[in-house]
């Protein structure tokens, strides 16, 4: 029989559930996961890769603290979405890019696409990847000036004179083959943005990711199937479709964007129905830019294009509850 000292139902405030998994230890996960591709990185661009990531980070971090402490917002800056969302701004710009552009780029993702719309979890679009479209659109030749692997850029200087490299994607523009060959794109031993150049580390991040069960598989196995798929049907190189297909999976910021930016929680869709069809539509959408648009890459443009759509995409594949039976159109007009 039950007594006071034994009751059956305890009644308190929400949560009901608890769980060890919180806000920064998934953020700590990601930090972690981007850490191979940071560290490659450094070591084909110099340390002037590390102080631009610091710099990035530290700055995100910064805006929110201030941004939160101004208007009197509890402080959330310690949860380390900032801090991926830095990593992930570094990552995907050029090592010769002078100092104040990850600051730059740190204020816009921060303040204008996160903060402004209410802070982590009601963004509406990728934070990182928004500010790389807009210093990009910004500052074009600024961010098209890739410096060759292995040509190490001093740290400390405020602004570099790098020697332009061309990248993968720019030959695949051009509808001719890279002279790198395939090797050196799964290693990263080609040009490119910091984060970008070496797909083994970035599928070595991901591959933990997968083992801690921050991420599913269906966004990057849809988007990356589907540029593959793709590529394979429309080659635009003669003669060598396979070799095209490959060299447009393994290049550019198809891999960063594929699996650390579409995959964010907050931007993504929430039912795996819907993560398929998001994820096939930001593959489709960088094959198209990629192919007939004016800039060789077009996994940022997708990625934002895709996180707009994101409420449709879940609008449309919301699992019905149970028994529920669509009223006729008379029956819903009817008083």
């Amino acid at each position: 029989m039950n007594t006071p000292s034994s009751p059956m139902l305890t009644v308190s405030p929400s949560p009901h559930i608890r769980h060890h998994v919180t806000t920064a230890s998934i953020m700590g996960d990601v930090c972690i996961a981007l850490l191979p591709a940071l560290l490659w990185g450094c070591y084909v661009f110099g340390l002037r890769a590390l102080l631009l990531t610091a710099i990035s980070v530290g700055s995100c971090m910064l805006f929110e603290w201030l941004y939160e402490k101004l208007l009197k917002l509890p402080v959330r800056v310690f949860d380390l979405s900032s801090a991926v969302t830095g990593i992930l701004l570094a990552l995907s710009l050029p090592a010769s890019v002078p100092l104040w552009v990850p600051i730059l780029g740190g204020f816009f993702a921060i303040v204008i696409v996160k903060m402004l719309f209410g802070g982590i979890g009601k963004n509406i679009v990728n934070p990182a990847a928004a500010a790389r479209v807009f210093l990009f659109i910004s500052f074009p030749a600024m961010l098209n000036t890739f410096t060759a692997p292995f040509d190490r850029l001093p740290a400390l200087s405020v602004s570099v004179d790098a020697v332009s490299s061309a990248t993968p994607l720019a030959a695949l523009k051009g509808g001719q083959l890279p002279e790198s060959t395939l090797f050196d794109l799964v290693v990263g031993s080609v040009g490119g943005c910091i984060g970008e150049v070496s797909a083994i580390a970035l599928l070595i991040g991901f591959a933990y990711l997968l083992l801690r069960r921050v991420v599913s598989w269906q966004i990057p196995t849809a988007y990356l199937g589907t540029v593959l798929v793709l590529s394979l049907l429309f080659p635009q190189a003669e003669n060598a479709t396979l070799m095209f297909a490959l060299t447009e999976f393994f290049s550019g910021g198809l891999l960063l964007g594929a699996l650390f930016m579409a995959t964010d929680y907050t931007t993504s869709p929430v039912t795996p129905a819907g993560r398929l069809i998001y994820g096939f539509g930001c593959g489709a959408l960088t094959v198209f830019i990629r192919f007939f648009g004016g800039y060789p890459e077009g996994v940022s443009f997708a990625i934002l294009i895709m996180n707009l759509l994101v409420f449709y995409i879940d609008s449309f594949t919301r699992p019905k509850p149970y028994g529920f039976v669509k009223k006729k159109k008379d029956e819903a007009k009817a008083p």
